[in-house]
């Protein structure tokens, strides 16, 4: 068993100009690819200010309805900056979850994110807080947006840390694109493996990452430092956007 604790998905990446028809050929793709991860990610509704009328908006994440969306003032926060937020529709608390995202932003304050929360009870936590479903999660998020960092995040060892809110982070996976460098050995049972041509997923612990464990609480520092003394864990600086 373990203590109550919630984990998210994550991944950001430095300023990227893109265009809206841009952001909604990556979103389509992570929608696809996520949507073959666990069965809850099968139907998708834009938010609302009330359930029942969420309910109501129920859409198919393709690329024609991505565009419309992005071509929306309401999903717009300034030229060429796009955020987006949806929801899997499942009503019973902790079932489901909810992606939010940002792309196009080219600012020195924020980066573009693809956020995922993830199931907190039920059946569908079981099912999804697995290092198998997460490997698949976490690949859906880098083929898609092709980030510099991100990772699967516990809530309670966040706090535990009191981490800087901004990436990268210790994560129970961790991914480092190759432009951050090369990941260094680490100590087992850590396994480190590629993602295609795009980067690095670091996985710390083969079952759920916890902070009742204290050799989990262990590892994690260790990996962390180790990590840090490679330069990995420095903010990212693209080359300047033309």
């Amino acid at each position: 068993m373990y203590s109550q604790d919630s984990y998210d998905a994550g991944v950001y990446w430095a300023c990227r100009r893109e265009s809206a028809e841009e952001c909604a050929r990556r979103a389509e793709s992570f929608f696809r690819l996520l949507s073959s991860c666990d069965p809850i990610y099968a139907d998708w509704f834009e938010q609302a200010n009330s359930l029942k009328k969420a309910l109501q908006l129920r859409f198919e994440p393709n690329y024609e309805t991505f565009l419309r969306f992005f071509k929306k003032k309401a999903y717009q926060n300034g030229p060429g900056e796009i955020s987006f937020s949806a929801w899997t529709g499942h009503e019973e608390d902790g079932r489901g979850g909810a992606v939010s995202l940002t792309c196009g932003a080219c600012s020195k304050f924020y980066s573009n994110v693809c956020f995922l929360y993830l199931p907190w009870a039920g059946p569908e936590e079981e099912r999804v807080l697995t290092v198998p479903v997460l490997t698949q999660v976490m690949r859906a998020l880098i083929l898609a947006w092709e980030p510099d960092d991100g990772g699967v995040f516990s809530d309670a060892y966040q706090r535990l840390r009191n981490e800087p809110v901004g990436p990268p982070r210790t994560g129970w996976l961790m991914y480092f694109s190759r432009r951050r460098g090369e990941v260094p050995a680490l100590p087992e049972p850590v396994r480190v493996e590629p993602v295609e041509d795009k980067g690095t997923l670091v996985i710390l612990t083969p079952e759920r990452f916890t902070v009742d464990d204290p050799a989990h609480v262990a590892l994690a520092s260790e990996v962390r430092a180790v990590l840090d003394r490679a330069g990995l864990l420095k903010e990212y600086e693209p080359a300047p956007a033309h």
